[in-house]
């Protein structure tokens, strides 16, 4: 089973560069987008039924703005948009696949504001998130998506310039180590621990060219799931959004 995960920045933006045909390419069973900026009534018919796959949204209340989505080979049995906080709900950010023998959560966490005027509002809503996964976490789950964090110096180019930035604060980092906690492991650093692996580059100043990024983008496996993986990579040469996709097999 391969399963990707992308902030797309807009899924409008990323069909004119050619979503549509690497999505084909991608040969992925399960395909996780953030932030897709669209309600499904906004999006071209190819978008929403492409051949051979089920697609599922959940947009956020305000167009152009938020959103998930996910792209699946199987049906699943159950689908859930909701984890019970609000606003979080209201932004469109988490869609919810049950399947035979696999739980998937896509997730966009908030980014928390340049000057961390939303910071609260993040940890609140990874305060709803750990509640709701502590239920979930003895099962086969698998949590993709863009979790607007870097976890240790390593998952950013310049960790002491951004040393109480917003998406390096110890608070935020915090909800990751108590997500760790819960079981989930980090796919990605099962195999490999080596800096200069980011998912996500600021525009402007050439910061992609310069490898000036951050890994803010994850998909956790809980620990009963964590033993198949076989493979998790970046896709840092695909550029269609400021994110890159990233992946794991089983």
């Amino acid at each position: 089973m391969k399963i990707i995960s992308w902030n797309v920045n807009g899924l409008r933006s990323v069909c004119r560069k050619g979503f549509l045909e690497w999505l084909t390419k991608s040969d992925a069973d399960i395909i996780c987008l953030q932030e897709i900026k669209a309600g499904e009534e906004q999006l071209p018919f190819a978008l929403t039924k492409p051949t051979n796959h089920h697609t599922y949204f959940n947009s956020a209340a305000t167009k152009g703005y938020g959103g998930v989505a996910v792209y699946s080979r199987d049906e699943p049995l159950n689908v859930k948009r909701r984890v019970g906080f609000k606003r979080f709900d209201s932004e469109g950010r988490m869609l919810q696949l049950e399947y035979n023998n696999l739980i998937l959560v896509n997730l966009y966490l908030p980014h928390g504001g340049r000057g961390k005027e939303k910071l609260a509002y993040k940890l609140k809503s990874y305060n709803f998130l750990l509640s709701y996964l502590t239920g979930l976490k003895e099962k086969k789950v698998v949590l993709a998506g863009d979790f607007n964090v870097a976890h240790r110096e390593v998952d950013l180019a310049r960790p002491q310039q951004n040393k109480d930035n917003i998406m390096f604060t110890d608070e935020e980092r915090q909800k990751i180590d108590l997500l760790i906690g819960l079981g989930f492991a980090d796919s990605f650093r099962q195999f490999n621990q080596e800096g200069g692996n980011y998912t996500w580059w600021p525009y402007g100043n050439n910061a992609r060219e310069r490898n000036i990024g951050w890994r803010i983008d994850y998909i956790f496996t809980s620990k009963t799931l964590t033993p198949k993986l076989k493979t998790a990579k970046i896709y840092s040469t695909i550029a269609a959004s400021d994110h890159c996709p990233i992946g794991v097999a089983f």
